[in-house]
C-alpha cells in the first residue's frame, strides 16, 4: 500500500534505521543524508519517511509531506553552505529520467558551477 513501507525498499530500510546512511538531517517526516555515488560536491537525498513510488505519486497523496521535503531540501543546502552561490533540487520519476530507488526522493546537488547541466 502506497505510504506504507515497503520491505524490498533501500529508502524504507535507511528510514528504519536497518542500513546505514550518513544522515545530515532528520525531522518527524523527512530523512536526508549523502548520497553514496555524489554527482556534485554537495550531493545530498532528502526523503520522505512515507514511502511513495515517486514525487508526483508523493504529491498527489500527501502535499504537506512533499512540502517537507522541499523545506528541508532548502535546509540542507543552508546546512551545505550551498545556499548563496546556488543549489539545484532534482526529482528523477521513472526509469528514463534515471530514478533507481523507486521511493520519493529529493536530490540537494550544489558546490560546483551546475549551468552546463540540464
Amino acid at each position: 500500500m502506497a505510504g506504507e513501507p515497503q520491505d524490498d525498499c533501500l529508502f524504507c530500510k535507511i528510514v528504519k534505521g536497518e542500513i546505514p546512511a550518513t544522515v545530515v538531517r532528520e525531522t518527524a517526516t523527512t530523512v536526508a543524508f549523502r548520497d553514496i555515488n555524489p554527482q556534485a560536491p554537495t550531493h545530498v537525498l532528502v526523503i520522505p519517511r512515507v514511502h511513495y513510488k515517486d514525487a508526483a505519486t508523493l504529491a498527489a497523496a500527501d502535499p504537506e509531506v512533499t512540502a517537507d521535503v522541499l523545506r528541508e531540501a532548502g535546509e540542507v543546502a543552508a546546512l551545505e553552505k550551498v545556499d548563496g552561490t546556488g543549489y539545484r533540487i532534482v526529482f528523477n520519476t521513472g526509469p528514463g529520467a534515471g530514478q533507481t530507488v523507486f521511493h520519493a526522493h529529493a536530490h540537494v546537488l550544489g558546490g560546483r558551477d551546475l549551468q552546463r547541466l540540464v
